[in-house]
Order: C-alpha cells, then sequence, then structure tokens
C-alpha cells in the first residue's frame, strides 16, 4: 500500500527544496528553546505550517535530541466520518515530498495484537486525514531512516487502552520508538459554530484558558480526564488521539509531561481583532 499526499502544497510544500528549506528554517528556531532533558513521546498540532509549525517543530526538535528513533507511531486525530475504532495502516508506505517513509509492519502487527478488537486494519480511512501527514515531512527530515506506524484514534472510551496496548507493543519490540499524538486544540469563533465569549480579545483569552485547562490534564498524566475535558470543552479536535497519547507516555515511565509551547493560530498571524482561531501546543514526556 501506498498512501499519497493529499495536502501537500496546501498545509506545507510540496516541492521537495522549499519543504526542505522550510524544515530547516523551524527548526533551527525551535531549537532553541529545546530543554536540556530527553524525551521519547509528545503531542504535536496538525494545522498547516505556516500556522501551526513553529509550535510542532519544538515537538520535533526536543525528540531530536533524545536519539534517533527506529520507528514511531503516530496517533492521529479524526477529521473523517465513519471511525469508530481506532485505525491501522499497517503496511507500505507513505510518500511526502522528501522520499517514501516505510509502514514498521511488525509493530504493527504487535499493537493491533495487543489491542485485540480495539484496532481494526482500515488503510482507506487514512486517505483523505491530514492529521498524520503534516508530521511525515519532519519525520523524514530528521529520521531518514525511521519507520511509522500511522494509526487514528477516535475521541472514545477506548482511546486510553488503545494507548496502553501501544506501550505493551513497543516494549515487546524493543529498540527506540517514539510516540506522536497528533491534536490541535480549541476551534473557537463563528467559522467553527462555537463562540461561547463572542468574539475580541476576551475571547482569545478565554480559549487560552479552555486550552490550559486541558493541558493540565495532559501533563499531570490523567488520560482519561483529557479525554472528558477535551469533549466537554471543546477543546481538542483529537481528544482520541491525545487520551492514547498520554496513556501510552504513561505506561511506559513518564510522570509529568512538559508543555513547550501553549498558542494560537491568532498569536501566530493576528488579523485584526481575535474571531477566528484555533489553539496549538507542543508538549513532551
Amino acid at each position: 500500500m501506498r498512501r499519497e499526499p493529499v495536502v501537500a502544497g496546501m498545509f506545507y510544500p510540496a516541492e521537495p527544496e522549499r519543504c526542505e528549506a522550510e524544515l530547516a528554517r523551524l527548526l533551527d528556531s525551535a531549537r532553541r528553546a529545546v530543554p536540556e532533558d530527553r524525551y521519547s513521546a509528545g503531542l504535536v498540532p496538525h494545522a498547516g505550517w505556516t500556522f501551526s509549525g513553529p509550535t510542532a517543530a519544538k515537538t520535533f526538535a526536543a525528540l531530536a535530541a533524545s536519539g534517533t528513533p527506529d520507528s514511531l507511531v503516530i496517533l492521529g486525530a479524526v477529521h473523517v466520518w465513519g471511525v469508530t475504532r481506532a485505525a491501522l495502516f499497517p503496511s507500505g508506505s507513505w510518500v511526502t515530498p522528501l522520499g517514501p517513509v516505510q509502514v514498521d509492519q511488525t509493530l504493527a502487527e504487535r499493537i493491533r495484537a495487543e489491542a485485540g478488537g480495539l484496532i481494526v486494519d482500515n488503510p482507506r480511512a487514512h486517505t483523505e486525514e491530514h492529521s498524520i501527514e503534516v508530521q511525515l515531512p519532519f519525520v523524514r527530515y530528521l529520521f531518514p531512516q525511521a519507520a511509522i506506524v500511522p494509526l487514528m484514534v477516535p475521541p472514545s472510551e477506548d482511546a486510553a487502552a488503545v494507548g496502553e496496548a501501544v506501550a505493551r507493543a513497543v516494549r515487546l519490540r524493543g529498540g527506540t520508538v517514539h510516540i506522536l499524538g497528533s491534536s490541535d486544540l480549541t476551534h473557537y469563533g463563528p467559522r467553527y459554530g462555537f463562540a461561547p465569549r463572542g468574539i475580541g480579545p476576551g475571547a482569545l483569552a478565554w480559549a487560552r484558558e479552555n486550552d490550559r485547562r486541558l493541558l493540565e490534564e495532559v501533563v499531570q498524566m490523567r488520560a482519561g480526564a483529557a479525554l472528558e475535558r477535551a469533549l466537554e470543552d471543546r477543546s481538542a479536535c483529537g481528544g482520541g488521539a491525545i487520551a492514547a497519547l498520554v496513556a501510552a507516555a504513561g505506561s511506559l515511565g513518564a510522570a509529568k509531561g512538559v508543555i513547550l509551547e501553549q498558542t494560537t493560530s491568532h498569536d501566530v498571524h493576528p488579523m485584526g481583532a481575535p474571531s477566528d482561531f484555533v489553539g496549538y501546543a507542543a508538549v513532551v514526556f
């Protein structure tokens, strides 16, 4: 199976030279903000790089400073219809402007086996989903020999159990495996049908606090509470991916998360008074 890009040229550059140059610029800036510690898991946003790229780069820079992985499990948000169980892309490759990224079929099979019926092979679900795709140029640029396991996780009550199954499979596999959770935070404004505080500076402050409450559950490693907060407060489009990430990181020994950045698309590119904007965060474990 070969998964072709669907948002190259929109969310990130499709031309190899431009893509590589943009990655170099984002990561060069991000490396100056990376704390001196070792991390093996992280939360990344998945909007267009113009808005979320600097934040995502901080998570990737922290992971890259901690060593080169053999594989990365990427837990994606679900924006497409009909995905009620965690959907695995079990084999093959994903195409990026910088070259293909291979799927770690052995690890994918172990994850599916550990999860029982919680995870199904469903490569078709990944065809139009962007939450994993926008991470792959970073992966290819930083870790050109690494493989991936793409796994979309819906915001269901099974999300944390999916993360725990990922952790068990990672332990059985051995080697070095990084785990990424892909989610943006509060989608605020009339455009998104969610503006409980109207528009303007007060709305921006409210949305930041809405995101902060979710991130507190994340850094305290409360996977179930993070999922509940994401659903109740509408503070993440990838609540399932976040819960699975927190559960996996905790099962592999992480005691607490570290927030490298919390921001919004308005902070990155303000366009008049705050009206329609999205929250982003970089968190590492």
